[in-house]
């Protein structure tokens, strides 16, 4: 199959600029051929001048943070549900239906995978980051507002987040039904409420 043809430069605004980036990574990394997903072929498929996606990203990193980020902003509302057990579950089921799309298993070993050296690429990574834990921290807000206890961010990120983006580093399969209640379930097992013997 052919090279799908870099798109003509016209004057965009900068959330125009933003869209046409963020598909042009996606269809770049989609690409059966393994096109070069450097910044200059990002921008020359997105159809804007690189030095504009430097500007605003300043690292081939920080653009597939941000891209990984919005899609997924995009696919997990934070819908309340009426509790912290429901909020996660719908949380992580919408976790799993993006790493069962071709598109989001591909964009998070993107991110996963990109400058395993460098001293720089972590923190890029982790201010894109910030926005997915700041959705966690409404979360957590709102099952204090209720009077729940949730558990630590720490074991959010490592009981629920991280077993999600693993299957989808490394291609393992998600089981086909109650992932994400049987993820909600072991992560809140281990909450205990507030000690009021004091």
């Amino acid at each position: 199959m052919s090279p799908k043809p870099p798109a003509p430069r016209i004057r965009k605004s900068p959330e125009q600029v933003r869209s046409a980036v963020h598909q042009a990574v996606v269809d770049l990394l989609s690409d059966p051929e393994g096109v070069d997903l450097s910044i200059p072929a990002i921008a020359a498929r997105a159809g804007v001048n690189h030095t504009s996606v430097y500007r605003r990203w300043g690292s081939r990193e920080a653009l597939l943070a941000d891209v990984v980020t919005t899609r997924l902003e995009r696919d997990s509302p934070l819908n309340d549900t009426g509790s912290l057990r429901g909020d996660l579950i719908a949380w992580a089921q919408a976790g799993v239906a993006s790493i069962r799309t071709p598109e989001g298993r591909l964009l998070i070993r993107a991110v996963a995978l990109s400058m395993p050296g460098g001293a720089t690429a972590p923190g890029e990574r982790t201010q894109q980051f910030e926005r997915r834990i700041a959705s966690i921290e409404s979360i957590r807000e709102r099952a204090v507002a209720r009077g729940e206890v949730p558990p630590p961010l720490e074991d959010i990120l490592d009981q629920l987040i991280a077993p999600l983006y693993v299957r989808a580093i490394f291609a393992i399969d998600v089981p086909a039904t109650g992932y994400p209640e049987l993820l909600v379930d072991r992560l809140l097992s281990g909450t205990r409420a507030p000690d009021t013997a004091a």
